[in-house]
């Protein structure tokens, strides 16, 4: 079928009730990698005209992150002179999220004739609204481009060129993307803010789809296909996507397969991946379709010498209906007469022959009969053979596919976490170089300039907080930047006041440790070790003998009743007995390694305890838990082994260790992560 033909549907496939295209008697199947649901008008033009469809998605669109900036732009738009919208994506999305009437007063640029439609949906079109696209820019190579640089020209026809000069600028897109528009907008004097509408993530294929990929490129079908790139970014996804799907000799037959793009710098990046045969259609469905319908046309056959009417006819009904892009018409090739046969040859004979003609059908009739039913039956067992192996083959696939992505998964987040340390280390070497930076970019009004002071103060108390845990001068600072905010009314502004509120209930909620109080502490008893008695140093008292003061003899007789020398005797015995032992002092040592301490050790054993100490006073300041208790057991172990347990300079140093030991329980630490993303967040608007 030439290019603008008009097909039946003798030439071109129909769609089977799953939806994979029946390709038989058709000369092209088209792959189509937009993403889901944006492909409808293009998929119905080319299957109205015959040709086979495959749907294979090459990038998902999902909303952003963070809808917090676009909400807060689209809520004061009255503040922009222009709106740039870059895809229909950006269209659905961004109005998805604004609930307000559009205002009539404010320009809208888009880049193509999809944005244009997207914003007639939602009723934002031509003459009520001022919407600027470039239809009028063209190309020499393929009429109208519609790219960033050519809305920048229609942007510049209709409002001048220096028109954006001091005027403020949103660009609505999805995340990342080319920063070309905004750097020459910017360049004209126009202050930008970038906002993301949504996310572009790389889609995984089914089974399904990922079967009928096979079946294009193994050969089993002969229809031939192409396939349809309508981003670099889905070129670069389809790349990764076969490195990991498709064997050597599948990709190798995609990098040879036929690709249309509707821009050169799509087919750069697919010649930069490898492929092949590459057709640069040119933007807007009907030029893809036209191009495509072009690829589906059969090859030129020679032409055989026709009547010369015949040909000034044909020369008409072009010169009549001429196409855009007019394909080679093949001529037909008229088949070679037959030889003549006389009737009398044509008709049977009849005669005995026709019983034993008709004997023979009915055999081969019977036989054929026979036949069909064991080849049928051969045919199911073979049927459930393969649907057992199907089966097992995808339980297996199931698994290694899990497998993969776990391991996919594990080097990401590795990744993840490397380019995390790595970027701590940049900030940390980098940090005056960006602080100049970042005062030189907020140097535009007081608000920037109040919150470049801001983040400072809060980057300090921050990393304050983490090294002492001191929340009140977190606290402190952040009433500080509160305060500072409070004389500004931004939208933005409010939000980072709302996020600092947070951080305040935060840190007023949170316990505190007094780390000073525990400190001193340590250091009131390494300061008493030198004075502390060892067990066998301790002084001992002057002894005298010490007895009861005699009774009355006579009062004692009489009230006992016994002789008076008895009474005596009796008080001199235990007057003497109390003498003596008032003269003996006995003294219990657990450890008997304590009295085996000399003087010259003994001084050891004072700085090694004081070692310890030291030790636990540098893990309470680091809040190291660990290492805290363990020194400060060991202290005390040390204070009841080798040291004097009666002396009340020992108990007095034994009861500060108990208390630091008691009141250094582990205490998170809160952080101020609300109001530096908030701050964060208000810097990178633009």
């Amino acid at each position: 079928m030439a290019a603008g033909s008009n097909p039946t549907s003798a030439d071109f496939p129909s769609r089977d009730g799953a939806g994979s295209p029946q390709t038989t008697g058709s000369r092209l199947v088209v792959v189509l990698t937009r993403p889901a649901g944006q492909s409808d008008g293009l998929a119905g033009a080319l299957r109205d005209a015959g040709v086979g469809i495959v749907e294979f998605p090459l990038i998902e669109i999902a909303p952003a992150d963070d809808e917090g900036p676009l909400r807060a732009a689209l809520a004061s738009l009255d503040k922009y002179a222009l709106v740039v919208f870059v895809s229909p994506n950006a269209v659905d999305y961004a109005f998805a999220s604004h609930d307000a009437i559009w205002p009539h007063a404010l320009p809208v640029g888009v880049v193509g004739p999809g944005s244009v439609a997207a914003l007639a949906k939602h009723g934002v079109e031509a003459p009520a609204y001022n919407v600027i696209s470039p239809h009028a820019v063209a190309d020499d190579n393929d009429g109208a481009r519609f790219d960033s640089e050519a809305l920048y020209a229609a942007l510049e026809a209709s409002f001048g060129e220096n028109a954006f000069e001091r005027k403020r600028v949103l660009i609505v897109r999805g995340d990342g993307g080319r920063e070309w528009l905004a750097d020459r907008l910017r360049e004209a004097g126009a202050e930008v803010e970038t906002v993301a509408a949504y996310r572009r993530l790389v889609p995984e294929p089914s089974i399904g789809a990922w079967s009928r990929i096979h079946t294009l490129l193994s050969g089993e079908s002969k229809t031939p296909h192409a396939w349809l790139v309508t981003s670099s970014e889905g070129v670069r996804n389809l790349g990764e996507l076969a490195q990991e799907h498709l064997t050597a000799s599948e990709q190798a037959q995609l990098k040879r397969a036929m690709l249309v793009a509707p821009h050169p710098r799509i087919a750069e990046t697919a010649r930069g991946l490898g492929f092949d045969s590459i057709t640069v259609s040119g933007a807007g469905d009907e030029r893809i379709a036209r191009t495509l319908l072009s690829l589906a046309a059969p090859p030129e056959v020679q032409p055989v010498q026709s009547n010369p009417a015949q040909e000034r006819m044909s020369d008409t009904n072009a010169s009549t209906n001429p196409t855009p892009n007019p394909a080679p018409r093949p001529a037909t090739t008229l088949p070679p007469n037959q030889p003549f046969t006389p009737y009398e040859m044509q008709q049977p004979k009849r005669g005995k022959g026709a019983g034993l003609l008709w004997v023979v059908i009915a055999l081969v009739f019977f036989a054929a009969v026979a036949g069909g039913i064991a080849l049928n039956r051969r045919v199911i067992k073979l049927d459930q053979q393969l649907s057992h192996r199907q089966q097992i083959n995808d339980a297996q696939t199931a698994e290694l596919r899990v497998k993969t992505d776990q391991a996919v998964a594990t080097v990401r987040q590795a990744d993840a976490q490397l380019a995390q340390l790595e970027g701590k280390l940049a900030d940390a070497q980098n940090a005056q170089q960006a602080l100049q930076q970042q005062y030189a970019d907020l140097a535009r009004n007081r608000d920037d300039w109040t919150m470049a002071e801001v983040g400072q103060m809060l980057s300090a108390a921050s990393e304050q907080l983490q090294l002492t845990g001191n929340t009140q001068l977190a606290l402190f600072a952040l009433q500080s930047a509160d305060t500072r905010l409070a004389a500004s009314d931004g939208a933005q502004v409010l939000a980072v006041r709302k996020a600092i509120a947070q951080d305040i209930d935060k840190l007023k909620s949170a316990p505190s440790t007094d780390l000073t109080g525990l400190a001193i502490k340590l250091d009131n008893a390494i300061d008493q070790i030198d004075q502390l008695p060892l067990s066998g140093e301790a002084p001992i008292a002057h002894a005298t003998p010490r007895a009861a003061a005699p009774k009355d003899v006579d009062r004692v007789a009489a009230a006992t009743g016994e002789p008076k020398w008895k009474v005596w005797w009796n008080q001199l015995v235990t007057g003497v007995t109390q003498q003596l032992t008032s003269l003996v002092q006995v003294r219990r040592i657990d450890h008997a390694d304590a009295m085996l301490v000399s003087p010259d050790e003994g001084y050891f054993v004072r700085e090694n305890l004081k070692l310890r100490l030291l030790s636990a006073r540098l893990a309470l300041l680091a809040r190291n838990q660990t290492t805290l208790k363990s020194d400060l057991h060991a202290a005390d172990g040390a204070l009841a082994r080798y040291f004097d347990a009666s002396s009340k300079k020992v108990q007095t140093v034994r009861d500060l260790v108990k208390q630091v030991d008691d009141n250094s329980g582990a205490v998170d630490v809160p952080n101020l992560d609300t109001s530096l993303q908030a701050v964060h967040q208000y810097r990178n608007r633009g």
